[in-house]
């Protein structure tokens, strides 16, 4: 009887149709900034879309978000942060890297990596070793600030780290996911009001680390997070990335 109903459930993988079967585990490492990075302490409003991105995945995709505040390419390899990473990863897993916010800041020799000079040549090195490890780099363009112009239209200041990170994918043959056209474009439509509850703003008297109040068009919230990882699972399914075999929904 257990060998038929063995035969029986083996006979029956083979005809389910390919999205009812259950994928295997994968693990997904998050590389990045402030924006993506995981938010411990949730009484304040602040949260990064790696942070947001497992609601929107199946639990056989492990995310291991390494992302961390103030990061750039240069101060992530210099603090060793890479290293732990490369340490940790293992053959098969994905590496989804994303930077430029604190690459941009040239009065910060710790930090600043040019965009057409050494933030490329980390993203190179970050993609040939994550490689070696026999891993798949993806490479993500650095999110949008809601920084709008008197006129009404969206500055769009980290645009030249945007179109780094895409040639770097278009010459290393790695897939891009374009964030900040897709989040710029967003928040362009939404307009300077109501692009506004998708970023950080406190009032005074209630946060001892903000005592008068704090207006942040850099980093997200809930809502802004929950919004960034959305637009990446979407891409997943529209490149036909095989992650999208993990979504387990479009809506939370």
């Amino acid at each position: 009887m257990r060998l038929l109903l063995s035969l029986f459930l083996t006979g029956l993988s083979l005809i389910l149709p390919a999205q009812a079967q259950q994928p295997s585990t994968v693990t997904l490492h998050l590389v990045g900034d402030s924006t993506m990075s995981d938010k411990p302490n949730l009484a304040y409003p602040e949260r990064g879309w790696g942070q947001l991105l497992p609601e929107f995945l199946l639990p056989q995709l492990k995310v291991v978000n390494h992302a961390a505040n103030g990061r750039s390419t240069r101060r992530f390899l210099n603090e060793g942060r890479w290293q732990l990473l490369l340490s940790e990863l293992a053959k098969g897993d994905y590496v989804l890297i994303q930077f430029g916010h604190n690459d941009s800041k040239l009065s910060d020799p710790e930090r600043f990596a040019d965009a057409d000079t050494d933030y490329q040549r980390f993203l190179k090195q970050f993609i040939t070793e994550v490689q070696a490890k026999g891993a798949t780099p993806m490479l993500a363009s650095s999110i949008c600030r809601r920084n709008f112009a008197s006129d009404g239209t969206l500055k769009r200041d980290l645009a030249n780290y945007a179109n780094a990170a895409a040639k770097v994918a278009a010459e290393t043959q790695v897939s891009f996911f374009d964030l900040q056209q897709l989040s710029c474009d967003f928040w362009q439509q939404l307009g300077l009001a109501d692009s506004q509850p998708y970023f950080i703003q406190v009032p005074a008297g209630l946060y001892q680390k903000f005592p008068d109040g704090k207006t942040d068009n850099t980093h997200l919230t809930l809502q802004g997070a929950s919004r960034i990882a959305q637009f990446f699972v979407q891409e997943l399914k529209r490149q036909q990335h095989p992650l999208t075999n993990y979504v387990y929904r479009e809506l939370l």
